[in-house]
């Protein structure tokens, strides 16, 4: 175990007490509202904090690609997985057919027929049965059957698909049309007496609503480990409450008020979405994170009352946690300014 000040920067720290008291607090919530937490890995891709989320209480994880799943189901972090993205094309179908026979559920969604159809023919040709669920849209605007009748038409017809059994509905994340979309849904589920084990929500900002959707079984959350800065601006969280750090040096000060740190969009990322600047300097809060090159960060101080000298360390929280995670090899576990653990980011950049 060495001091915190002994790593080079620019590097990626995560506050142990504060990740932990995050898996804690929301596995808590989770429970007291009877719903199963399936956190989603893709926040850290990190097979040893996954376990650290089962040991709390998750019933599975949930993985966007193939090998997110790869990795987690060498590790033994979870037999119980699902993987939120359509999977196409005969190299994809057989690794998860492969998957499918080592891990107890396996469990993936889809939006369309094609999809449902391949996955069907692979089972088969596995000889596995692969429980699906099928994705919604309910607001968000990104995959998704766009109505109830959409989505029960689709189970219907993939039901009738050999080697697939229907598990639910699921939508990312939950938003204010959610809950009229799955209820109607429901509705026609039940007139044609056809079980819904599985109503899946998602989302880090809409765990500060999961109690309007009582028909959800379980959730999908993955920020919340972390939290960032768009968790702070959606008030899903407080900087407090942000455990993710980029540990940077100021290399110039150009101006009085500009300062230039060796963190950019190759550790920060880009990723603006709805906030502004690119991260929040802990040290220095009133000082924005205004631009980003590849290996430059730039910090305007023009707001400062003090302000940073060359050789400095500052820690940014970055704005998107996830993207952060898939930047670099080696994330730190630091407490009281030592550190205590040194995770290889496994998953990194498995993106098929």
């Amino acid at each position: 175990m060495k001091s915190v000040r002994d790593l080079d920067s620019p590097a990626v720290t995560v506050d142990l007490d504060i990740m932990e008291d995050n898996i804690r607090r929301l596995q808590a919530q989770t429970d007291s509202l009877g719903i199963a937490n399936r956190p989603h890995i893709k926040t850290h891709k990190i097979p040893a904090l996954g376990k650290l989320q089962m040991q709390a209480g998750a019933v599975g994880i949930t993985c966007q690609k193939l090998g997110e799943v790869e990795v987690f189901a060498e590790a033994g972090v979870a037999d119980d997985v699902l993987l939120t993205f359509n999977i196409l094309g005969w190299t994809k179908t057989e690794r998860l057919m492969a998957l499918s026979r080592r891990l107890k559920r396996l469990a993936v969604v889809f939006d369309n027929e094609v999809v449902a159809r391949g996955l069907s023919e692979a089972a088969k040709r596995a000889g596995v049965e692969v429980p699906f669920l099928v994705e919604c849209d309910t607001g968000f605007g990104r995959n998704g059957v766009q109505t109830p009748e959409a989505a029960f038409d689709l189970a219907r017809l993939a039901m009738r698909l050999p080697n697939l059994r229907f598990d639910g509905i699921m939508t990312f994340p939950n938003k204010e049309p959610t809950a009229a979309f799955f209820n109607r849904a429901l509705e026609l589920f039940r007139g044609a007496g056809i079980e819904v084990p599985v109503v899946s929500g998602g989302g880090t900002p809409a765990t500060l609503t999961l109690g309007d959707f009582p028909m959800l079984t379980e959730h999908r959350a993955g920020t919340y480990l972390y939290n960032d800065a768009m968790m702070v601006h959606s008030r899903a969280a407080t900087w407090a409450q942000c455990a993710m750090r980029v540990r940077a040096t100021v290399v110039s000060r150009p101006t009085d008020t500009r300062a230039i740190v060796d963190a950019g969009t190759k550790v920060l990322t880009s990723d603006q979405y709805y906030v502004q600047g690119f991260g929040h300097v802990t040290e220095y809060p009133q000082a924005a994170v205004s631009g980003l090159s590849e290996e430059h960060g730039t910090l305007d101080l023009s707001r400062c009352a003090e302000r940073p000298q060359v050789g400095d360390i500052v820690h940014i929280v970055p704005n998107h946690c996830c993207v952060v995670s898939n930047m670099v090899d080696t994330v730190y576990g630091v407490r009281g300014g030592r550190i205590e653990a040194a995770w290889k980011v496994a998953a990194r950049g498995l993106v098929t």
